[in-house]
């Protein structure tokens, strides 16, 4: 499709979206029958699957990312001439000629990242693949390529696993309808909107059908419609937010049933932001990991690569912080579940899904030395004549430059509580010191109720 006047093009798409309500049995007067918002059919076995995962990578990436604004949120109350040069400009500049999702994905993998999660398409209409509904997509600029399809190919030669965000909200449909761009307002919706919820329809199964077995869905919008949609298409897909609790830019205060997964930015906006931001520092993303995984949920990390197609300097360099800690203690991260306490004070806790395993992450010990022993006691846990202590990531048999030396742990246990001694003997940095939590493994635990 020609590119040079995305507006003259799109008035043969509102026609034929409006062609796709009428086969959709949809009333332009009324409403088709949908599932409450809250309902959910995602498998149980598929469920534990998700809770097994532990960190996602949530990418924001779109033809806006050009302006470094945040993302399609801009439309909303701008003026004709901001929308016009949004709709017909945009696309032409966008050229991401140093987009190589192979580059994406080794990074991921090394950062521990299990599960992809990208805006095929964002509020503002742009598609991020190729499609028939509309003009307003990757293919109609001078990259003319389908991203999506990379992505999808080049994580999943990674071995991880793909899922697609998308948007039931379309601010290009209101622009060919002539509408205010709203999220809000009822026409701004795609169950008051016929034609909008069947360009939505048309849009996910083009994305459900050409891209292989998607393993989850995150809906940012009015679900109903969609989601009955997407597991009539595949009852495998885990739908994320629009049948799950999807808590963005917070943590709940405790454990909540069932799955769910908090998504947050590295930096204060989803987008890439050229200026004005501040970054997340490793630690904190990796202490916000422990805490989102004590209380049984996934953590979703969103980057925001550059219109060019490079992701940051600094978001790359704290995925490689976080993939250092992942490398050495992920075991207590994947495939574990609340421990019936999630901390005692400056200690959280996960345990192994099949096994009387706990970890006990030690946080907030900014300077813990290669070689200095610390002393920690636990109240929530027990151990038996079969359980060993140990520190993640070291064998307790060798401290570098000091064969003397027993850094093996040491553990005594009284009505007062377990009381562990252990010692850091892992080099991870040049300088032997390590700001970031330390990990210590309990076997054969049991509960202190």
């Amino acid at each position: 499709m020609s590119s040079t006047n995305v507006n003259h093009t799109g008035r043969h798409a509102a026609q034929w979206i409006l062609v796709l309500a009428v086969i959709a049995g949809i009333s332009a007067y009324g409403q088709a029958p949908v599932q409450s918002a809250s309902s959910s059919k995602n498998k149980a076995d598929r469920e534990a699957w998700f809770m097994d995962q532990g960190l996602g990578l949530f990418i924001h990436w779109s033809v806006d990312s050009q302006l470094g604004s945040v993302i399609s949120h801009s439309m909303v109350g701008a003026s004709q001439a901001y929308l016009d040069r949004f709709v017909n400009e945009l696309p032409k500049t966008f050229c991401p000629d140093q987009f190589n999702p192979e580059q994406w994905a080794r990074l991921a993998r090394i950062a521990g990242v299990k599960y992809v999660v990208f805006t095929t398409k964002h509020h503002s209409g742009f598609c991020m693949f190729d499609t028939e509904t509309t003009p307003f997509n990757v293919m109609n600029t001078p990259y003319a390529r389908d991203i999506t399809r990379q992505i999808v190919n080049a994580f999943r030669s990674q071995g991880i696993s793909v899922g697609f965000y998308f948007s039931p909200d379309d601010f290009w449909v209101l622009y060919q309808q002539g509408k205010d761009i709203s999220r809000r307002r009822a026409e701004a919706l795609p169950l008051n909107n016929p034609e909008l919820m069947a360009h939505n329809k048309a849009q996910l199964r083009e994305l459900l059908s050409s891209y292989g077995p998607i393993d989850t869905l995150f809906l940012d919008g009015q679900p109903d419609g969609l989601k009955a949609l997407a597991w009539d298409m595949d009852p495998n897909v885990i739908i994320t937010r629009g049948a799950m609790e999807t808590p963005e830019q917070k943590t709940p205060d405790g454990p909540m049933p069932g799955p769910w997964e908090a998504c947050y930015t590295l930096g204060t906006q989803w987008q890439f932001k050229p200026t004005n931001d501040e970054y997340k520092s490793g630690t904190q993303l990796i202490e916000m990991l422990i805490e989102i995984r004590a209380k049984g949920g996934n953590f979703l990390l969103n980057v925001g690569p550059e219109p060019s197609g490079v992701i940051p300097f600094e978001q790359e360099r704290r995925m490689r912080e976080l993939g250092l800690w992942l490398f050495v203690n992920g075991e207590a991260i994947y495939a574990i579940r609340p421990w019936h306490v999630i901390r005692e004070e400056n200690i959280w806790f996960t345990r192994a899904r099949d096994a009387d395993t706990v970890y006990a992450f030690v946080t907030g010990i900014p300077d813990w030395k290669k070689g200095q022993r610390r002393q920690f006691t636990l109240k929530s846990v027990r151990v038996t004549e079969a359980s060993d202590i140990e520190i993640l990531g070291q064998s307790g048999r060798v401290l570098e430059y000091n064969p003397q030396a027993n850094p093996r742990a040491k553990w005594t246990q009284d009505e007062n509580g377990l009381h562990i001694d252990v010692m850091r003997a892992q080099r991870l940095y040049n300088n032997s010191q390590w700001p970031n939590p330390v990990v210590i493994k309990i076997t054969h635990a049991q509960p202190v109720k």
